[in-house]
């Protein structure tokens, strides 16, 4: 039987720590599925297609990975692909607490499904997506944080959104 966890995340966007837990995770899991949360509980910048168009585009070199979308509970749609791992990644020690607490309720909704968490590699320790679009939206320079088709679509989009407000 095939060992396959799920790494999920609104990845909006997707930066390089994302990537790097992607990777870490395929190497340590015969499959992963990155999943991409439909319905969080904040504002987002990409829609589900934008932020799954980039996802896929991230991990098209990575041979034992599947994209899918996904709404409601994480250890559901774990159940559905029939996953037994939640993939998370951890920063600093702040993540460490929400994840604890994360990884302890999804242990009680389902008995059968754990939470692996990788330590990010040191030179993404900053990373998260609300500083890429914090800085991106400010004209800070994001090109080292994420890849350039990444780049690019935040440049669009934060182009989109001030032409939008111009018309107000």
């Amino acid at each position: 039987m095939a060992l396959k966890a799920v790494f999920p995340g609104t990845f909006d966007p997707i930066h390089y720590g994302h990537i790097d837990i992607v990777k870490r995770g395929c190497a340590l899991f015969d499959e992963v599925v990155v999943a991409v949360y439909n319905r969080p509980l904040k504002n987002l910048l990409f829609s589900r297609h934008e932020r799954m168009q980039l996802v896929q585009e991230a991990c098209l070199t990575i041979d034992n990975v599947i994209i899918k979308s996904y709404d409601g509970l994480t250890v559901d749609f774990c159940d559905s692909v029939d996953a037994k791992i939640i993939l998370r990644g951890l920063r600093v020690f702040s993540d460490f607490e929400h994840e604890f607490r994360m990884a302890l309720a999804n242990r009680r909704l389902a008995h059968g499904i754990d939470t692996v968490s990788l330590i990010t590699s040191e030179k993404h320790t900053f990373l998260s997506s609300s500083t890429v679009r914090e800085i991106a939206t400010l004209g800070g320079d994001v090109s080292s944080m994420v890849p350039d088709f990444v780049l690019e679509a935040l440049e669009k989009k934060l182009a989109q959104d001030y032409a939008k407000s111009e018309d107000v």
